[in-house]
């Protein structure tokens, strides 16, 4: 079993999933989470080409958040498009990234990925709240390389 596959088991990786489903119902933000075996360059940014190739930056309010884990450096990034940076402030991103790493530490994964989708989906809500009509613009799985 590559190290991808034993980080979350299959009902963990469905709980996170339902996790992006939930928080997607209050925001028009879209939240993806990618999981790398090994990291070709750092940490951020492997995550900013990966946000790319997950057409993250396609999003037409470009409010799309990327959690990237890159299990061989211990280490994850929280990647935000532009259009979140423009109105969020700067400790919107700590306090996502505390509510990961304090899970994290204690090998809590799981929860660690739904504490922080969760609170960054209350942040979008909050800037880019859910209107009628408005539509998932990205796959919601996690993906993997």
């Amino acid at each position: 079993m590559s190290k991808v596959e034993a980080f979350l088991t299959a009902n963990e990786e469905q709980e996170i999933v339902d996790a992006i489903l939930d928080v997607e119902k209050n925001t028009s933000g879209e939240i993806r989470v990618h999981i790398e075996a090994i990291t070709p360059s750092t940490p951020l940014e492997r995550a900013k080409e990966v946000f790319h190739l997950l057409k993250m930056d396609n999003t037409k309010q470009q409010n799309g958040v990327l959690i990237y884990v890159a299990l061989d450096k211990k280490e994850f990034v929280i990647y935000g498009d532009k259009g979140i940076n423009a109105v969020v402030d700067s400790n919107f991103w700590n306090s996502t990234r505390d509510k990961i790493a304090t899970q994290f530490k204690s090998s809590n994964f799981k929860q660690g990925l739904i504490n922080g989708i969760n609170e960054a989906g209350k942040v979008l809500s909050k800037y880019f709240p859910y209107t009628h009509g408005d539509s998932n613009e990205l796959d919601n799985s996690i993906s993997k390389n």
